[in-house]
This record gives C-alpha cells, structure tokens and sequence, in this order.
C-alpha cells in the first residue's frame, strides 16, 4: 500500500485547456502513472493539485459517488 492516498474523487475529465482532471487536478499523465510513482512524487504532484485546481473555469457539477459516500457516512 503507498504512503500516500490516491486524490482521485471519480471524476475522470481532462480539461482541454489545462490538461488537468476536472476531479483531482492531475494530468493524464500523472493519472497513467501514478502507481509508479514513489510516495515522495505522489506528495510533490498533491502540493500542485490546490492551485491546479483553482485554473480549471468549469467545476464538476454533480456530486461525485465518493462525495454521496462519505455524506452518507456522515449522516449516519
């Protein structure tokens, strides 16, 4: 298991313009890898993904199935 936890919310789509995922930030490539990737990249690509974010004009418009879960959870 990696030291670091996967950002991906299960949103999987690439913004056009910035190359990054709608979901989490990541770029194509970043996704491909990630697995690869040692536990000190992963943590290096998660600092980036806050301001990446903050580029991306258009945001996810439903609620992400891990969004329900852990509201479901909370509820609880």
């Amino acid at each position: 298991m990696s030291d670091v936890e996967s950002p991906c919310i299960l949103v999987c789509s690439i913004d056009m313009k910035t190359g990054y995922c709608f979901g989490c930030g990541r770029t194509g490539d970043e996704i491909a890898g990630w697995l690869d990737f040692t536990p000190g990249k992963r943590r290096e690509v998660m600092d980036l993904l806050p301001a990446r974010l903050e580029t991306i004009e258009r945001k996810p418009r439903r609620e992400t199935r891990r969004q329900k879960m852990a509201r479901e959870r909370a509820g609880s």
